[in-house]
């Protein structure tokens, strides 16, 4: 169970950058806006299902390797996790290196994949 430390940083992240929910994602996909999808999940919760045309980068190498994705700070990037708590921290840092059209998606994957569910 996360420490009520990691809410908190969870919580003032989200204060900072914009959140979008599943069915925002999927107007972006369909309307075939340029943008890039991050997973900022680790590799064995990858492995279980993405969510299609995302790049697998783990948060931990983020800020380290978000130049293999993308150099342009313009450029929209919507970052997901499993439940949009470290998309949000991602979110935020990628927002302090100078990236000016981040946002993490409310919810993650678990949120995308109950959307997408019930939408079937």
């Amino acid at each position: 169970m996360p420490l009520p430390e990691y809410h908190q940083l969870v919580d003032e992240a989200k204060k900072e950058i914009k959140e979008i929910d599943a069915e925002e994602l999927q107007r972006m996909q369909q309307s075939g806006a340029d943008f890039k999808l991050i997973d900022v999940r680790e590799p064995d919760e990858v492995a279980q299902g993405a969510i299609a045309g995302a790049v697998a980068l783990p948060r931990g190498q983020l800020e380290y390797k978000i130049d293999s994705i993308t150099t342009d700070k313009n450029a929209p990037i919507v970052c997901y996790c499993g439940g949009g708590g470290r998309s949000a921290l991602a979110a935020q840092n990628l927002k302090r290196m100078g990236f000016k059209n981040v946002m993490s998606l409310a919810g993650g994957y678990k949120g995308w994949k109950g959307r997408t569910a019930v939408s079937l």
